[in-house]
């Protein structure tokens, strides 16, 4: 602005032509002071002009940290609700087994026989039905356990708990000394499920049994079998020390 003023007063200059003493407005002094405030208000509005881009800069830069942030809650959003989802899970599945241990308590606390073909819990699902069998086990009910688990494997031959409910059916026969049903049962464990992580111990109790009916070959071809295809297992170690315990009696 002052610049501009300054040029306008250049044309009078000239209309009066020069004097002996020089007018204030084309005076050097006075013109360079004039230009040089002129482009120190230049500066200034260059400055503020930059101050203005530094915080729009600021402003979009907030913005994005703004949007990085509600990106991050929504992936953290997703995260809670899966694990909330997992949690309901195992809380459901917790929750079943509880009710199951409970209605098997209730049975057993009543006294009530289960019929032939009876499950425990009739209408339920194998898994609660097979957990149902397996608590009659634990409580050391080994009769009611028997039927349970034998009527399990009536009506649930095709579930993946079979070859469990096999086994487990062998041990209650085993637990009261029934060797010879026992090791019937266990060798079915072999026969029918041969795939089954209860082949070794099945194997071994064959050879226990074996041994309570002093069938000494037979138990010691069991024991044998154990170690030969079973050799890293518990069941093998224990076949070793029962087969060193033979020898040492003679048998």
């Amino acid at each position: 602005m002052l610049k501009r003023a300054s040029l306008a007063l250049l044309p009078v200059a000239l209309a009066t032509g020069c004097s002996a003493l020089t007018p204030p407005s084309e005076d050097p002094v006075l013109v360079a002071r004039l230009n040089a405030l002129d482009q120190r208000i230049e500066a200034l509005e260059r400055v503020i002009q930059n101050q203005s881009l530094a915080q729009l800069t600021q402003e979009v830069a907030a913005l994005e940290r703004q949007v990085s942030e509600l990106q991050g809650n929504d992936e953290t959003l997703q995260y809670n609700a899966q694990t909330t989802a997992e949690r309901q899970r195992n809380l459901y599945a917790d929750l079943d087994a509880r009710i199951v241990a409970l209605e098997s308590s209730l049975r057993s606390a009543s006294g009530a026989p289960l019929r032939d073909g009876e499950l425990p819990l009739p209408g339920g699902s194998d898994k609660a039905n097979y957990q149902a069998a397996f608590e009659l086990l634990k409580e050391q009910n080994y009769e009611q356990a028997a039927k349970a688990f034998g009527n399990f494997l009536k009506q649930f031959p095709d579930s993946s708990l079979a070859h469990n409910a096999q086994y487990w059916l062998a041990e209650t026969y085993y637990a009261t000394k029934e060797f010879g049903t026992a090791v019937e049962a266990f060798e079915a464990v072999v026969n029918r499920y041969p795939d089954s992580t209860k082949v070794p111990d099945a194997l071994l109790k064959m050879g226990f049994c074996n041994y309570e009916l002093q069938r000494w070959d037979q138990a010691r071809t069991a024991l044998a079998k154990v170690q030969d295809e079973y050799p890293e297992t518990t069941a093998a170690r224990l076949a070793g020390q029962r087969l060193e315990r033979m020898k040492s009696e003679g048998v």
